[in-house]
């Protein structure tokens, strides 16, 4: 009893142990999620949704008050947390809808729609099920160059035999035939005029021309006439191994009515030569180099661009079978074999056969093939390659018992009427950018390969935030209905937040949020406005007040009210307070900033730049009036002569000094060399314009005296000391000068432009005996000296 109760409480202890463990992985899981959706530098509800699948955007007014905008952006649990009501979280959902009223009786569903958002992914079963007897189209695509000439002749007895076996496992057969060889021109046939026309001519055999592709039969269910144009056939041929295959494969596809393919039909596409096919380089070699457009080019049955566009390519030639819904019966001979057996990847729906000398297994080869096909069911996914790169795609098969899987899009060995299920998952990794011109919706083809029926998919891009018809989700402070993408909304493009100008949403101060600006929330102030252009904290104040109250705040800077001017309002726009007496702005000598004169030259001062303390011409033209008063009219001649010249009032004071603080401007009239009055201008109105000392101010003979000779010795001195000065320096440059009879010192010799003076003493030295100098000069050739 002891035991069986330590065990039960052991049990119960790692229960509880397990659950918290679980919990607390729940917990950073989901907190692993949440912090994959929140950004600091989110700033609109498309951003947040790039975050990943599990990320919404709260258009909630007051959500958060004051916190920044990329707070808006989290997972949709949090976002309820914070108190976002889920009305207002935009948070497009991943939809798969299928479209059941196509009917089918091979595949299904036909048609499939799905919503995805980046980051997410959804999944989607597709059913494929084998008939047991289709209506077949067999389309002889036979190499009649010289090599093939005993295939050919087979083909006369193989063609009734073969329909008869067919029946057993066909409906209704049909067969075409058509021929190739290669492209005419060189270097692939000899371009001599003679072997143009006959490429057998050297051996005494009369062949057809050499041709890329000629549609000879339309597929049809008398075998009569597929005998008689099979017996009318002739070889051709050409100089180099490999033919022109791909090339005439591709127009047997694509040439749909010409060649008559049937669309209830399996069509069965035999190609039988005895060598490889060009692939699509090698057409330089001739000069083309013209890219295959896949296109149709039969005019009177024959291939008509055959020497001017190059060979398809591998991939095209595989995805032109595919559209077409055609299988490819490869018939070589055992040499070419291995050649083709490195293609079957590469070209899906492809069989390849080795074909006895003589085409003796051909019939048996067809029937082997159709039977290997029929076992097989593939298919191929494909996205438009514009939105390739922004999509994935997983297909799992799912075969039924008995058969096999074969990789993961194909079931083998399965029986008629057997059906195979597809499990396909497509994701999407990121938007189109925002210059693309690409549309919302992508096509995605889900083909059965050999198939006349397939699956069409499209898939909604969910890169926006979606708002209903009402134009909004706020009204009056209640939320409308902003839903998930459906038919019933439409998106609101953020350009509509834009302001003309500027490169950002709402001023980047701000969150669009149904077409309408949220401004962001601040601790300096408030943000307002249509575009969140205006605040009431970012402009400079004036007497206390935001743009001293005659303005408001945009941007940073103050938009003053009608009147106003000035980086804060505070100046009148108006120059009235500007204007002197004489109606001049600033009396013509200044400028009007902020209702006050600013002089332009700097001698100018006062409230209307009318003061010049400094001007000298302000003194002068009331020189000669002075004078002509105090020499009574001697000056001009008479005294009526003077009272003209000086026409105003002319006063004289005793003590010019004391009335300093009254008069204006002081000026000095110098009468003689010693002498000069002193005078004033600009008096109070009513007083004489000029007033003029009574008594002149001059020098007395002894000032006059000691001042004459204080500047005459003043000037002595200064004389003496520069020519003092002088002295020296022309001393000391005579010290530094070598001495002319000393050789040691001589450092103008170094001077190769030094002549020496008459006076100057010239030393030769001289060897008292011959000393022999040896010197190695290497010979050098004459051409290494440069000599011509």
């Amino acid at each position: 009893m002891t035991s069986w109760l330590r065990k039960y409480t052991n049990f119960i202890l790692h229960r509880k142990l397990l659950i918290s463990l679980l919990i607390v992985f729940i917990s950073i899981s989901q907190t692993a999620a949440d912090g994959a959706c929140a950004s600091p530098y989110v700033s609109s509800c498309e951003e947040c949704l790039l975050r990943g699948p599990d990320c919404g955007w709260c258009i909630q007014e007051d959500f958060l008050d004051g916190a920044h905008v990329s707070q808006r952006c989290d997972s949709t649990s949090s976002l309820l947390r914070k108190g976002c009501r889920e009305e207002f979280i935009q948070s497009p959902r991943v939809k798969v809808e299928v479209d059941a009223t196509l009917s089918s009786t091979q595949v299904a569903p036909r048609k499939i729609s799905i919503q995805l958002r980046p980051g997410s992914q959804a999944s989607f079963v597709v059913e494929v099920r084998q008939l047991e007897r289709y209506p077949v189209d067999l389309y002889y695509l036979v190499d009649v160059s010289a090599s093939m000439k005993d295939n050919l002749e087979r083909l006369n007895n193989v063609g009734v035999a073969l329909s008869h076996q067919m029946r057993e496992h066909s409906s209704d057969f049909r067969v075409g035939f058509g021929s190739f060889v290669d492209k005419p021109v060189a270097p692939y046939i000899s371009v001599h005029p003679s072997k143009i026309i006959n490429p057998c001519r050297e051996y005494e055999v009369q062949c057809r021309p050499t041709h890329g592709f000629i549609h000879v039969l339309p597929i049809t269910e008398n075998m009569t006439e597929f005998t008689r144009v099979i017996q009318q056939q002739r070889i051709s041929g050409n100089m180099d191994t490999p033919e022109g295959g791909f090339d005439a494969m591709l127009q047997a596809a694509v040439c749909q009515k010409d060649i008559g393919w049937r669309a209830e039909a399996k069509h069965l596409l035999l190609m039988m030569t005895d060598q490889p096919s060009h692939l699509a380089l090698d057409s330089k070699l001739a000069g083309i180099v013209v890219p295959h457009d896949g296109q149709c080019h039969l005019e009177d049955n024959t291939y008509t661009e055959t020497t001017n566009m190059e060979h398809p390519t591998i991939g095209q030639l595989a995805d032109i079978l595919l559209q077409n819904s055609i299988y490819s019966i490869f018939a070589v001979d055992n040499v070419q074999y291995k050649w083709y057996e490195d293609l079957l990847d590469l070209l899906p729906g492809a069989y390849l056969g080795r074909l006895f000398p003589k085409a003796t297994n051909l019939k048996d080869l067809v029937v082997d093939a159709y039977k290997k096909l029929l076992s097989e069911v593939e298919i191929e996914v494909t996205v438009d390659h514009r939105h390739a790169h922004r999509f994935w795609v997983n297909v799992t098969a799912i075969c039924p018992p008995g058969s096999s899987v074969t990789g993961n899009n194909k079931c083998s060995n399965l029986k008629p009427k057997q059906k195979v299920f597809f499990n396909i998952t497509v994701g999407m990794t990121s938007c189109p950018g925002e210059d693309s011109e690409e549309d919302n919706d992508v096509g995605l083809s889900v083909q059965p390969v050999g198939f006349n029926e397939s699956v069409t998919v499209t898939m909604k891009q969910a890169c926006s935030c979606q708002c209903s018809q009402r134009g909004g989700c706020l009204d009056d402070g209640v939320a409308s209905t902003c839903n998930d993408i459906s038919e019933n909304t439409e998106q609101v493009s953020p350009d509509v937040c834009q302001p003309e100008g500027s490169g950002k949403i709402c001023n980047g101060r701000g969150t669009c949020v149904c077409g309408e600006c949220v401004c962001d929330h601040s601790n300096l102030g408030t943000i307002y406005g249509k575009f969140c252009e205006m605040d009431d904290f970012s402009c400079p104040y004036q007497e206390g007040l935001l743009c001293g109250g005659r303005g408001q705040c945009t941007l940073g800077e103050c938009v003053c009210q009608a009147g106003w001017t000035g980086e804060s309002c505070g100046c009148p726009a108006s120059t009235e307070t500007c204007q002197s007496s004489d109606g001049l702005l600033c009396s013509g000598r200044g400028r009007c900033a902020c209702g006050r004169c600013l002089c332009d030259h700097p001698p100018y001062s006062g409230e209307f730049c009318e003061k010049c303390p400094t001007c000298y011409t302000a003194c002068q033209p009331h020189w000669l009036c002075v004078a002509c008063h105090l020499t009574h009219g001697l000056v001009q001649g008479s005294s009526e002569q003077c009272n003209r010249t000086c026409a105003p009032v002319v006063g004289y004071v005793d003590d010019i000094t004391e009335m300093a603080s009254v008069l204006g401007k002081h000026c000095l009239y110098p009468s003689t060399e010693r002498c000069h009055y002193r005078f004033h201008i600009g008096v109070e109105p009513g007083s004489p314009q000029l007033q003029i000392s009574r008594q002149p101010e001059c020098l007395s003979s002894q000032r006059y005296f000691v001042t004459f000779l204080s500047v005459f010795l003043l000037t002595v001195v200064l004389g003496l000391g520069i020519l003092a000065v002088l002295r020296i320096m022309l001393r000391r440059k005579e010290e530094a000068q070598p001495d002319p009879q000393n050789p040691q010192f001589d450092t103008n010799k170094k001077d190769p432009s030094y002549a020496p003076t008459t006076n100057e003493k010239t030393v030769t030295y001289r060897r008292d005996h011959n000393v022999e100098m040896h010197v190695q000069v290497p010979k050098m050739p004459l051409d290494d000296i440069g000599w011509q």
